[in-house]
């Protein structure tokens, strides 16, 4: 009897473990993910507006919008890394290293949730219907990367990385 309550105990122990450490993950997924949404969001709006503001058509528009946020998704990773005294190329790698499959997964669900919603790519600065549509693609983008973050961070990749090396500083 004795034997089967410690099973029991040993299990029922193993299980909250578990439980604490998948919500650990998901905890840094949904951390990494706001990082990167940073990143992104600043990338594409400002994408989106000098595109818009310059009267470019959407590939135009998107393709700046997508350049600018991987260029600030980096960025927003780059420069800490940098700071801590790491070499460009080190931490260039880094960056590339946790951010890229984040950004790409943020930058398709933004860009195809803003093209599914009819007239948000022909909507103007001052349309109430750009900004809409833009705060409901980075929300998409942001659910879309939580779930591959978290994936990543638990095989050590993606921003595991990066914390991995701020763990040995």
């Amino acid at each position: 009897m004795e034997t089967a309550m410690h099973a029991e105990h040993h299990h029922h122990h193993h299980h909250d473990h578990s439980q604490q450490e998948s919500r650990l993950l998901t905890r840094q997924a949904i951390t990494a993910t706001a990082h990167c949404l940073i990143g992104c969001g600043i990338g594409e709006v400002l994408g989106l507006v000098i595109a818009t503001a310059l009267g470019w058509g959407n590939s135009a528009s998107i393709a700046l919008a997508v350049l600018l946020a991987f260029g600030f998704g980096y960025a927003f990773t780059l420069v800490p890394l940098m700071k801590s005294g790491m070499t460009f190329a080190t931490a260039a790698a880094l960056a590339f290293a946790a951010d890229t499959v984040s950004v790409a997964t943020m930058e398709v669900a933004d860009n195809v949730t803003m093209l599914v919603i009819p007239g948000a790519m022909d909507a103007g600065l001052a349309d109430p219907l750009f900004w809409a549509s833009l705060a409901a693609s980075l929300a998409v983008a942001f659910a879309a990367a939580v779930p591959v973050n978290r994936w990543l961070i638990e095989r050590g990749l993606g921003h595991a990385v990066v914390h991995a090396h701020h763990q040995h500083h």
